[in-house]
């Protein structure tokens, strides 16, 4: 499986891991992160958490080269703690999020989260559920359309995109991912499409969509961080603003002092945050972009317990 982990050495390093650490690989993959984890951790245990079954299946013979002391759990992360508890692990030392779709699922064209590759419309991680692209595309309305497109694609020709799409499918369902990707380039205009494909922001948000991948990481972030030991650490790697904003968003609420408390000697520490910053962001150095220019975009940031 060619899959390139962003920011491995870094994350991992940024846990701070021990030898009996109980760690937690919110998004397992193909186990790039995991597998740098388990060398690591040789007294202690990984559980991995993914939808996508065709990783899963990989990386539970890949991960046996490094160790075997590892739990594979066949759930969204958003259920982190619920999967947890049924295992009796209540505390954890360290948690990774890698929020990037995975190179695998987007060089697969029957996977249809490409707009260059032709595939049916699917988009979702997990293959077993009913939510996929070809719904939205063909089921939502036109107001839902601008809606997912402005607030998941950030794109200012919403409108006009979701407009076409409405009147392309009263002729026929739309079916491709190519299909749909040439109904989008019609809907802007010439000197947008120069700059770069405009597809690209609008699949971002079907897939965010399908997946509900923001809602996801505010409940599985907000989790995990309830779940960790103190002098624990949560990183998270992200690749595009929507998903950046919520782990900044989160992080700094966490860590917050007060005005009043800020510069005093003594302060009392129940007054203080239970978290810190563990790092200023992280980005891929040149060499990184370099080598895989899908890290380009990628921002980490890593939080710690301090009581």
């Amino acid at each position: 499986m060619k899959h390139i982990s962003v920011l491995k050495k870094e994350a991992v390093e940024s846990l701070n891991l021990k030898e009996n650490s109980i760690v937690v690989d919110a998004t397992l993959g193909f186990g790039g992160h995991s597998s740098s984890i388990l060398e690591k951790i040789k007294k202690g245990h990984l559980y991995a958490f993914d939808r996508d079954s065709e990783a899963i299946s990989y990386s539970s013979e890949f991960l046996k080269k490094y160790g075997t002391n590892f739990t594979i759990i066949k759930s969204n992360f958003k259920n982190m703690k619920e999967e947890l508890n049924k295992l009796g692990v209540s505390k954890v030392d360290a948690v990774l999020f890698d929020l990037g779709v995975s190179s695998v699922q987007l060089d697969e064209a029957e996977r249809g989260f490409s707009y260059q590759k032709d595939a049916r419309l699917d988009m979702r991680m997990d293959e077993n559920q009913m939510l996929d692209a070809y719904y939205i595309v063909n089921n939502y309305t036109e107001d839902e359309l601008i809606r997912i497109f402005r607030k998941y694609g950030e794109s200012k020709y919403s409108k006009s995109i979701a407009r076409k799409i409405v009147s392309e499918r009263k002729k026929r369902p739309i079916e491709t991912t190519l299909e749909l990707a040439e109904i989008i380039k019609d809907s802007v205009p010439e000197h947008e499409r120069r700059k770069h494909h405009p597809a690209r922001q609008i699949f971002q948000a079907i897939r965010i969509e399908v997946n509900d991948e923001l809602g996801s990481l505010k409940k599985g972030l907000n989790d995990s961080l309830d779940l960790l030991n103190i002098g624990g650490r949560v990183a998270v790697i992200s690749f595009q603003s929507l998903e950046d904003k919520i782990v900044k968003g989160t992080f700094k609420e966490k860590t917050f002092i007060p005005e009043r408390l800020r510069g005093l000697p003594n302060v009392n520490p129940s007054d203080m945050p239970d978290f810190k910053l563990a790092s200023k962001k992280i980005k891929p150095s040149e060499e990184e972009i370099e080598s895989n220019y899908r890290s380009h975009s990628a921002i980490l940031r890593v939080i710690e317990r301090v009581k």
